[in-house]
């Protein structure tokens, strides 16, 4: 009687995992609501019970999707329907190339909402467009949102049915949640621009064999008075029993980890001074985990910003066009609306600043004609002044790289290195000068090494790192020249 009632539809789930791990967030997040009516342009999403943040299970679903389809394919490439992705998470609704959707797939993985652990600390930024002519505040582009403050804890909680495909399953989900493990999956809005990085902390897995009556009864009370005992590593590979081969990561990247020293004052605008308790100008801050006191920083933003003005300025001087600089940071639509809207290939982290310390300077506006100081144009400056020889750490990423791009990302490191190129503001009168100390370029297994000695000479590594690298630059002007009669100059 009892098989006559089973549907031939019905899943046969035989195993269940239930994995439990604190994700902390290592920079400022922004988890945005879409409240058209917030005081701030982008206001965080909150849980309407508790008023604490709340991170969405499909949001972070949708993170992991994306990281292992990265992993799996490479970056831009469509989705396929036979792939460990859409084992893990379900099909789409069409795949490129088909004329009607076969049969669906539903996720075997249950993602639930995340809840802060505390009432969430809230961090205010501003930003602003800048004209690239003028180098000042672009009208009516100036825009603030509200950011989760980096060490906020959140509680995941995922569970995987298995009813087919086993080691597949395992092989998905082993890959999608060792990106937060290893912290290369960010979170929320502006996540190329270093806001939304995290890790994890201790999984713990439970595994369950429905087919096993204690294990079923188990899983029933898990909730309330379990007593099956977790698996507990740091490794989530080794609680599933996983082995996972590096080769098979399809993802096409070159990266620049560089060291500088700060060898002027630093001074990004905060919004520390509407408070009124700060002077008229301060340099931007944030916290950090185990950290009592906010941290100085150097914002993604900001640096993203110095970078695509001096892009810019290497190809106008050229008379080249700017198309190199669009699909490496994206359209710029406030010159020509229809652009195709692109995310930028160039990730731009956050970074602290070391050794730092704060001076208020006070400064007052000269009248031009009379000699004399203006009046009403006193005002006070809080800008950082750097302490040793290694200040701050930039990390920057390129996406799917063609070998001319490379060359454009090392003019921009030599302008940084050579104190040619300044960040934040104040640059008329001597801020925000940096002095390369060393700097590490990597591309799939191929790595360079570049070290100032001290003597203002470099040590280049290994021996064929300066004919590479030439070779990039050399790419630059080739691919310039051979574009130039293309398309119009926009200089």
């Amino acid at each position: 009687m009892i098989e006559n009632l089973q549907r031939a539809d019905h899943r046969l789930i035989t195993k269940r995992i239930i994995i439990r791990v604190i994700l902390v967030l290592d920079t400022p997040t922004c988890l945005g609501s879409g409240d058209a009516e917030a005081p701030t342009d982008l206001a965080l999403l909150r849980d309407s019970i508790s008023d604490r943040a709340l991170l969405t299970g499909s949001s972070l679903g949708g993170a992991l999707r994306n990281y292992l389809h990265e992993y799996e394919q490479g970056y831009g490439e469509n989705e396929i329907r036979q792939g460990l992705v859409t084992k893990l998470f379900g099909h789409l609704f069409r795949y490129e190339g088909e004329e009607s959707n076969e049969e669906e797939n539903q996720s075997p993985l249950i993602i639930d909402d995340a809840i802060s652990s505390t009432i969430p600390v809230i961090e205010l930024r501003d930003g602003v467009k800048i004209d690239g002519a003028t180098g000042t505040a672009e009208d009516s582009a100036k825009y603030d949102l509200e950011l989760l403050e980096a060490g906020t804890e959140f509680f995941l909680n995922f569970e995987l049915l298995i009813e087919k495909d086993e080691a597949d399953l395992k092989k998905a989900l082993a890959l999608a949640l060792r990106g937060l493990e290893q912290g290369e999956i960010s979170l929320g809005m502006k996540k190329r621009r270093g806001f939304g990085r995290c890790h994890v902390k201790e999984w713990q897995v439970w595994k369950f064999d429905l087919t096993d009556p204690g294990d079923r009864t188990a899983w029933l009370l898990f909730d309330r008075e379990c007593t099956k005992s977790p698996v507990i590593t740091n490794k989530i590979a080794d609680a599933l029993g996983v082995v996972l081969d590096e080769g098979e990561d399809k993802r096409d990247r070159f990266t620049i980890q560089a060291t500088f020293k700060l060898v002027s004052s630093l001074l990004i605008r905060s919004g520390q001074a509407e408070t009124g308790l700060a002077p008229d100008v301060v340099h931007l801050k944030s916290h950090r985990p185990g950290k009592i006191d906010p941290e100085p920083v150097l914002s993604g933003t900001s640096l993203a910003g110095v970078l695509r003005h001096r892009a810019e300025r290497i190809v106008n001087t050229l008379e080249k066009p700017t198309t190199i600089i669009d699909e490496i940071f994206g359209p710029d639509f406030s010159e020509d609306k229809t652009k195709e809207a692109k995310a930028s290939r160039l990730i731009v982290h956050e970074s602290t600043i070391n050794q730092t310390t704060d001076l208020v300077q006070t400064r007052i506006a000269i009248d031009r004609f009379t000699g004399g100081a203006y009046h009403g144009a006193l005002f006070q400056e809080q800008p950082i002044f750097g302490k040793g020889d290694e200040n701050l750490n930039l990390e920057i990423e390129l996406r799917q790289p063609e070998p001319y791009e490379i060359g454009l990302l090392l003019l921009l490191l030599k302008d940084l290195w050579t104190e040619d190129l300044p960040v934040g503001g104040g640059s008329s009168v001597g801020r925000g000068r940096l002095k390369g100390k060393k700097a590490t370029l990597k591309r799939k297994s191929s790595e360079w090494n570049i070290e100032d000695d001290n003597n203002s000479n470099l040590r280049i590594t290994p021996k064929n790192a300066e004919t590479t690298l030439e070779y990039f630059v050399s790419e630059l002007v080739k691919y310039l020249k051979e574009n130039h009669n293309n398309e119009p100059s926009n200089s």
